[in-house]
C-alpha cells in the first residue's frame, strides 16, 4: 500500500508538471520571447519548465500535507519573483550586503520569503517548537542548495533525483514527497538536459523545498539536525559550490 502511494505521488507530480510545461509552450502568457534567457553557454532557452514543476509539486506535495504544499509553492513564487526581477548578483553575500547598504535585492526578498515559508511549513509538519525551528532550516537551506547546483543542465535535475532516492524506502510522507520531488524533476529532465529549457530560480526553489519537505516528515530530530548542518555549511560556502560546479 505505502509503495503504491509512492507510485501515485511520483506519477501525479510528473503528470501535473508535464501538462503544466505543455499549456505554457502551447500558450505562452505575454509571448514566447518573454520566456526566453541566455544559458551559460549563451544558447536561447525557454523558462517553462520552472512554473510548471512549482505549480506541479506543489499540488502533488499538497496532497501528502498541506504544509508541504505551502512550502513549495512558495518557494516557487519566490523564485519567480527572483527570475523575473533579473537580479545580477549572486551569493548570499551580495544580497546582504546589498540589504545593509539600503537596497532590497531580489535575492534578499527570496531570501526572508523561503525562510518564512521554511518555518511555517515546519510549524506544521513538526511540534515541538525545536524540531519546527530545525524543520525550516532544512527546507529553507534545501531549496537554496538545489538552486546553488543548478550551473549547467540537468545538474539541478540530477541532484534532486540522487538526493530524493534515499528517502524513498521511507515509510509515510517522507518516501512519498521524495516521490513527489522526484517525479516533477523526472518529468522535465530530458527538456532540462538538452538545453531546451531551464528550471529558473521558480523550478529550482520549489524542488529544494519539495526535498527539505520531504527530509522533515521523514525524521527525528538527530536526522533534522545533522541535515540543517549540512544546508547551512553548504549556504556558507555557497560561492566556492557555485564555482566548484561551473568548473565541472
Amino acid at each position: 500500500m505505502t509503495g503504491t502511494r509512492k507510485s501515485r505521488s511520483f506519477l501525479l507530480s510528473a503528470a501535473l508538471t508535464r501538462a503544466g510545461y505543455a499549456l505554457l509552450r502551447a500558450k505562452a502568457p505575454g509571448g514566447p520571447a518573454r520566456w526566453e534567457r541566455k544559458n551559460h553557454a549563451g544558447r536561447a532557452v525557454e523558462l517553462y519548465a520552472g512554473p510548471a514543476v512549482a505549480v506541479g509539486t506543489a499540488v502533488a506535495a499538497a496532497r501528502v500535507h498541506p504544509g508541504a504544499g505551502l512550502a513549495v509553492l512558495a518557494a516557487g513564487a519566490c523564485g519567480a519573483y527572483d527570475d523575473a526581477a533579473g537580479d545580477h548578483r549572486r551569493g548570499l553575500r551580495a544580497h546582504l550586503g546589498a540589504l545593509r547598504d539600503g537596497e532590497v535585492t531580489s535575492g534578499a526578498v527570496k531570501l526572508f520569503g523561503i525562510s518564512a515559508a521554511g518555518l511555517v511549513a515546519g510549524a506544521l509538519l513538526k511540534e515541538r517548537p525545536l524540531d519546527r525551528l530545525l524543520a525550516g532550516v532544512v527546507v529553507a537551506g534545501a531549496a537554496h542548495f538545489v538552486n546553488l547546483v543548478d550551473v549547467r543542465p540537468g545538474r539541478a535535475l540530477g541532484a534532486v533525483l540522487a538526493l530524493g532516492a534515499p528517502g524513498l524506502p521511507r515509510h509515510g510522507a517522507g518516501g512519498e514527497l521524495a516521490a513527489v520531488a522526484m517525479g516533477g524533476a523526472a518529468a522535465v529532465l530530458r527538456e532540462d538536459a538538452g538545453e531546451r529549457t531551464m528550471l529558473g530560480d521558480t523550478g529550482a526553489h520549489a524542488l529544494g523545498a519539495a526535498l527539505g519537505a520531504a527530509v522533515v516528515a521523514g525524521n527525528g530530530r538527530t536526522g533534522l539536525l545533522a541535515h540543517a548542518v549540512a544546508v547551512v555549511a553548504a549556504a556558507v560556502y555557497g560561492d566556492r559550490i557555485t564555482l566548484w560546479a561551473r568548473a565541472l
